[in-house]
C-alpha cells in the first residue's frame, strides 16, 4: 500500500531543524572547498620549489663547465710556453691540450664576464622587462625592492651604487647597461608582477621583516609566490581586515599617492556608544594634532548596537580612524578594514589570501585617474 495517505500522520521537521541541517551541509562544503584549494596550492608551491632548484643544478652544472674550461686555458698556455722552447710535450698530455684548442675555439680569449657584463640570467630575467631609461626610485620599485616613495629614502641615506659609485639622486637615469646595487645585491627588473589580497588577522606587523621577531604578514603568504613583494599601505598590528601585497613599483605609488583619493571602509568597534554629539562632530571634521580631517561617511552599522561605527574615509594618515575617536574620549577596541580601493574581503577567510583577477587588476590601474592632480 502506498504511504502517501500516510504523510498527514507523519511528524514534519522544525524550521530550526531544517536550518541547521543546512548549515551543517553548507559548513561541510566550504571545509572541503578550502581543503581542495589548500591542497592545490600546495602542489603548485611544491611544483615552483622543484622548478627553481632545477634551475639552481642549472646553474651549477654552467659553474663547473667554466671551471673546465678555466683549466684548459691554463693547460693551453703552458702548451704553449713549452713549445716555444722545442719540448712540446707528447702522449696523454698532448691529448689534453688538443681538447682545451677545441673548447677555447668555441669561445674566444677575453670573453669572460667582466663586471660591467650581465649574465644570462639577468638577460633573461629582463626579456619582459621594461626597457630605456628611468629614474633611479622607479627602477628600484620595477625590481621590487620597495616602493617609489620609499626608494627616495634609501637613495638619500645613500645605501644604492650604480656602476659601483654611491648615487643620492633619486631622479638619476638608470641606463639599461647600468649595474644598479642596494644592500650588497644586484637589481633587476622584476619579469612576473604578483597581486595578492590578504585578509590580515589580529597580531600580524605589516612589514617585510621586524628585528624583534614579532609575526609579519608576509609569513602568511609564503607559499604565494616567489617574488618579493611589499605590503601597499599599513595596517596596525591590532587591526585587521584588507591588504594588499604587490611588486608592482608603479600601482604601489599610485594606490598610496593622497591625490587618487583612493578609498577605504572601517568597521570600528567602541569601548561605549557613540552619541549624537560626537557623531555630528566628525562628519563636521575634526582637527587633530596634524591638521584636519573630513571623512567621507558615518554610519552606525548596527541599530542596536551604537557602539559599532562604519566609516569611509580616504585619508593615509598615521592611524587615522583610531585617532579621531581617541580624540573625543573613546577606546577603540576593534578595528577591520573591510574594503580597499573597491576590493572586499568576501569568501576570504581570516588569515587567507587569493590573487586578483585581471580586470581588478586592470581596475585598480585606471582607478581615479581624472581625479589627479
Amino acid at each position: 500500500m502506498s504511504q502517501s495517505a500516510f504523510q498527514k500522520f507523519q511528524q514534519k521537521k522544525k524550521n530550526s531543524v531544517v536550518k541547521e541541517e543546512f548549515r551543517q551541509e553548507k559548513k561541510k562544503y566550504r571545509k572541503e572547498r578550502n581543503a581542495f584549494f589548500d591542497k592545490k596550492k600546495e602542489e603548485e608551491y611544491q611544483a615552483r620549489q622543484a622548478k627553481k632548484g632545477g634551475m639552481a643544478a642549472k646553474a651549477a652544472d654552467n659553474a663547473k663547465g667554466k671551471s673546465k674550461l678555466a683549466i684548459g686555458n691554463v693547460q693551453l698556455a703552458n702548451e704553449t710556453d713549452l713549445s716555444k722552447t722545442g719540448n712540446r710535450p707528447t702522449g696523454q698530455a698532448g691529448i689534453k691540450s688538443k681538447d682545451s684548442k677545441e673548447a677555447v675555439s668555441t669561445k674566444p680569449r677575453g670573453a669572460a664576464k667582466t663586471p660591467h657584463q650581465k649574465s644570462a640570467k639577468a638577460a633573461a630575467a629582463n626579456d619582459n622587462a621594461p626597457t630605456g631609461i628611468m629614474p633611479l626610485n622607479k627602477f628600484m620599485a620595477h625590481c621590487g625592492v620597495c616602493s617609489r616613495r620609499d626608494a627616495v629614502e634609501y637613495i638619500n641615506a645613500g645605501k644604492v651604487k650604480v656602476n659601483g659609485e654611491v648615487v643620492k639622486e633619486p631622479g638619476y637615469k638608470v641606463q639599461q647597461t647600468d649595474e644598479v646595487v642596494y644592500n650588497t645585491k644586484k637589481l633587476f627588473v622584476t619579469k612576473n608582477l604578483v597581486y595578492i589580497l590578504l585578509n590580515k588577522p589580529k597580531d600580524y606587523i605589516t612589514t617585510t621583516d621586524d628585528p624583534q621577531g614579532r609575526k609579519t604578514v608576509l609569513q602568511l603568504i609564503k607559499q604565494a609566490t616567489t617574488e618579493r613583494v611589499y605590503p601597499i599601505g599599513r595596517l596596525d598590528r591590532n587591526t585587521s581586515g584588507v591588504l594588499l601585497l604587490t611588486n608592482d613599483g608603479d600601482l604601489t605609488q599610485k594606490l598610496s599617492h593622497p591625490s587618487y583619493e583612493i578609498k577605504k571602509i572601517y568597521e570600528v568597534k567602541l569601548d561605549k556608544p557613540l552619541t549624537k554629539a560626537d557623531f555630528d562632530k566628525i562628519v563636521n571634521g575634526l582637527k587633530l594634532e596634524d591638521g584636519e580631517i573630513q571623512i567621507d561617511s558615518l554610519a552606525y552599522a548596527d541599530s542596536k548596537d551604537k557602539s559599532i561605527i562604519g566609516i569611509e574615509l580616504h585619508s593615509g594618515r598615521n592611524r587615522i580612524v583610531r585617532r579621531i575617536f581617541e580624540h573625543l574620549g573613546y577606546d577603540v577596541k576593534g578595528l577591520d578594514r573591510v574594503m580597499y580601493a573597491n576590493l572586499t574581503k568576501k569568501n576570504v577567510e581570516r588569515s587567507k589570501w587569493r590573487y586578483l583577477s585581471e580586470k581588478e587588476i586592470r581596475l585598480l590601474k585606471y582607478m581615479n585617474t581624472a581625479k589627479k592632480k
